[in-house]
């Protein structure tokens, strides 16, 4: 998880003046990704801690567009929740994955 928040750090840092909604559009796609991969059962608490962090280097990132600082944790949530799909769980568990019967 700490190498992909890098490169979503680094890649923030190259969007920084993007528009929120550019910006907005491209962590949905990287946070569906990561999900899509890692939304096994048991796994929700990082799910929840991959969002938290992504929301806090977007906050950090918008802070850093003016002087004034104005992304507030409340703002920075009502733009987190607009833009990034909650966690959850995707995948069932393996004994029900693996028990599909095919017709013959």
């Amino acid at each position: 998880m700490r190498a992909r928040l890098r490169q979503i750090k680094e890649a923030l840092r190259k969007r920084m003046h993007e528009p929120i909604p550019v910006q907005g559009q491209w962590l949905r796609q990287v946070v569906r990704g990561y999900f899509a991969y890692h939304a096994v059962p048991t796994n929700s608490r990082a799910l929840v801690a991959f969002r938290h962090h992504v929301t806090d280097l977007w906050r950090r990132t918008l802070r850093r567009r003016s002087q004034k600082d104005a992304m507030t944790w409340e703002r920075m949530r009502r733009i987190a929740n607009a833009w990034l799909p909650p966690p959850r769980i995707l995948h069932p568990w393996p004994d029900r994955r693996f028990a599909v019967k095919h017709p013959r």
